[in-house]
């Protein structure tokens, strides 16, 4: 067991002796650093403060980063070009995140006047930039032999930012057992011309062994890091899709038995117990028509509201086709004053290059909206 795993346990779980009695009194956590000056709130209701800290720290870094990035034709490659799953394993001989460093990254947020940090610990290609038992498809089993979301961890605790993880819940192009897209969504899996033979669903009932691969993950990614913000769950229209397939009541028990000030999104809602709504874009984007879809707008009605947007034109991961066409500063003060009017968060993603580094112009322009909000006229 790690250090850090170590003593997370103990905030978290901690019994002392209590002198001269014998017998063991139950110690309460201490707020995470990114709630400081919600610290008797969250002695209370630990939920709670999280959710009043989440609703004013308004501007965070989205991060997608995987092993598409060293391709640079976005985060959706493995499906679109329908590459077959072997070819795709091989990507991790080449990932080795030499330049991706977790205090460039988190000064960088801070610079730009957020609080907060989120990164894809498990996209839909299923790669983990986490130490996990589950699959050796991880940054720790590539030549990087990095924990990047350990690494980030750390930083933001440092640093009093708020860490939330993307997690890819609802869609897996690799797991054998993800159901394929006759039994639910057409996105579910690439369109290969001949059946991929690391495909092993036939049937509803083998989807459990998905399931238990995802439990396992989050308990992992809640026990590794020290307190999180927040779990961000993905893609929601895999779950509308299926919403039979998957018990997300069970899911969201779990986090909060382990975590109880996580927070949980999951885009626009699944069953109306999530603690804010993430649509893309814009806040009033469509989720479909679903009654399962109906069911999350009605539970989530009045919920805090994060607008996830990409600087890149579209992409979310890296996509090298639009260098020299991502947004502006005046662009980001344009969305974060819209989400300002619907007040919401405004959460800003940018895709790292294939080695981990920000893209240049993503820097800079990050940096110069963190002097616009700060008042501050550019260095002459």
């Amino acid at each position: 067991m790690s250090m850090r795993r170590r003593e997370f346990l103990k905030a978290v779980a901690g019994a002392v002796v209590t002198a001269g009695t014998g017998r063991a009194a139950q110690t309460r956590p201490a707020a995470p650093p990114h709630l400081k000056g919600y610290e008797a709130l969250f002695d209370q209701q630990p939920r709670k403060a999280s959710v009043e800290w989440f609703k004013t720290a308004r501007f965070g870094l989205f991060m997608h980063y995987g092993v598409y990035s060293l391709l640079g034709r976005g985060e959706w490659v493995m499906q679109v070009e329908k590459i077959p799953v072997a070819e795709y394993t091989r990507l991790k001989d080449r990932f080795t995140a030499a330049r991706f460093d977790a205090d460039a990254i988190t000064d960088l947020a801070l610079a730009a006047g957020m609080k907060y940090v989120n990164i894809t610990s498990r996209h839909h290609d299923s790669f983990c930039l986490f130490r996990t038992n589950e699959t050796d498809f991880n940054s720790v089993a590539s030549p990087a032999k990095r924990d990047l979301v350990g690494e980030l961890a750390d930083a933001c605790r440092r640093k009093g930012l708020g860490l939330f993880l993307y997690y890819s819940y609802a869609l897996d192009w690799r797991h054998p057992y993800f159901y394929p897209p006759e039994a639910g969504w057409k996105a579910a899996r690439p369109a290969y011309k001949t059946p991929e033979p690391a495909y092993l669903w036939r049937k509803d009932e083998d989807f459990k062994h998905y399931i238990r691969f995802v439990h396992a993950q989050l308990r992992e990614l809640l026990t590794q890091y020290g307190p999180l913000a927040g779990l961000w769950l993905d893609p929601i229209r895999g779950y509308y899709a299926r919403p039979d397939l998957f018990p997300i009541g069970e899911t969201y028990a779990l986090i909060r038995s382990l975590q109880p000030s996580c927070l949980i999104s999951f885009k626009q809602g699944a069953n109306g117990d999530e603690d804010f709504i993430a649509p893309e874009r814009k806040a009033d984007a469509d989720v479909g028509g679903s009654e399962a879809a109906r069911r999350a707008r009605e539970g989530n009605k009045g919920k805090p509201i994060e607008i996830c947007n990409t600087l890149q034109p579209h992409a979310w991961g890296y996509d090298r086709r639009d260098d020299g066409k991502h947004k502006t500063a005046d662009d980001v003060m344009a969305m974060l004053a819209e989400a300002k009017a619907r007040n919401a968060n405004l959460l800003l993603n940018t895709g790292p290059l294939g080695d981990g580094s920000i893209y240049a112009d993503d820097a800079r322009t990050l940096r110069e909206v963190g002097r616009r909000l700060r008042g501050e006229s550019r260095a002459r």
